[in-house]
């Protein structure tokens, strides 16, 4: 960053308009620098080293600027759109005016990680195919995963159209046969409107094991409420347990589960990283293995993850560790 620059340069850089809307604001006084009034909108700063105000507000001059976006379902991830929403409409103004743009793709109906910034170079590196910068996946499927699935995205998948993808790694976190599926619900119910499984599923060291109802019945004894970790005795079956690895799962909505009861079908819960960006690609590459992508979340780039703190339209600076974390890997020279 140079040690001085122009006044109007340095407010229309961080979003505050053009440089006339720039010289109304000086005219009207409330542009000032180290205490006092700004008298020429084309006067010279240090940003390093003044104190600029724009209406009694501090003005901190970034060169680039990073934002991790947690991208609804719902949200294109585009700049400008005719006809759909795009994840700047979720940034305040003074971000908007800044070219922010998103760094690589996210379907409009997936949620999780985005990036946003105007780092042209930093954007390039991330998204190189030179540079094969990992993005990591927790994707809802219809079917169990399993290890031949695991060993034909290690060895790339041929898609669709007859691309080959490059290796990429998958790992089964969880996976329920069908019939598992419907009595985990009946043993957790179903979340309510507008939650994630983990809103309503309750909390999983609360739930009876199975039986229990029965048991109270014939001996009127009061409920035991024992977690799948607890029983050790086999009378909570295995899915129990994959249904409490998926009521943990934070943001995993509520259609997608409803999609899956409602099928009737199998699930797995897994985590996928790819080193590329195609259209669609992991919903193609499960497709590719006979299966169906019923919920996609993105929980990383590269070092950065996404921060748990973040609802699904919540955005944040990232940290000064996160962008040289990510300069490491994307900033090209």
């Amino acid at each position: 960053m140079k040690p001085s620059m122009r006044l109007d340069k340095m407010l229309a850089h961080e979003g505050y308009g053009t440089r006339n809307d720039i010289r109304r604001l000086v005219r009207k006084g409330a542009v000032t620098v180290n205490g006092r009034p700004a008298s020429d909108p084309g006067m010279h700063v240090r940003p390093r080293e003044d104190e600029v105000r724009v209406h009694g507000r501090a003005v901190a001059y970034r060169e680039f600027r990073y934002i991790m976006l947690h991208k609804p379902a719902g949200v294109v991830s585009a700049t400008e759109d005719a006809r759909e929403r795009t994840v700047l409409g979720l940034l305040p103004d003074v971000l908007r005016r800044r070219g922010l743009f998103p760094v690589g793709r996210l379907d409009k109906d997936a949620e999780g990680l985005l990036l946003l910034t105007d780092d042209g170079k930093m954007a390039h590196g991330l998204t190189s195919p030179r540079k094969a910068v990992y993005k990591i996946y927790r994707a809802l499927v219809r079917g169990v995963a399993d290890a031949a699935d695991a060993e034909a995205f290690a060895a790339g998948v041929t898609l669709d159209d007859g691309y080959r993808t490059m290796p990429a790694r998958l790992t089964v976190l969880a996976s329920m046969p069908a019939p598992a599926l419907a009595e985990a619900v009946s043993h957790y119910g179903e979340p309510p409107d507008g939650e994630g499984i983990s809103g309503g599923f309750g909390t999983p060291e609360t739930v009876a094991a199975p039986g229990a109802e029965r048991a109270q019945a014939k001996s009127g004894a009061r409920e035991e409420t024992l977690s799948p970790d607890e029983t050790g005795d086999g009378t909570v079956p295995e899915m129990l347990r994959a249904a409490r690895r998926l009521a943990e799962e934070p943001f995993l909505n509520r259609s997608a589960w409803e999609e899956a009861v409602r099928d009737g079908a199998a699930v797995s819960w897994v985590e996928v990283a790819i080193r590329e960006g195609k259209f669609h690609q992991v919903k193609r590459m499960f497709e590719a293995v006979g299966k169906k992508v019923l919920y996609l979340r993105r929980v990383a780039i590269g070092p950065l993850r996404l921060d748990p703190a973040l609802a699904p339209g919540e955005w944040r600076e990232l940290t000064p560790e996160e962008e040289e974390a990510l300069r490491g890997q994307g900033r090209e020279t």
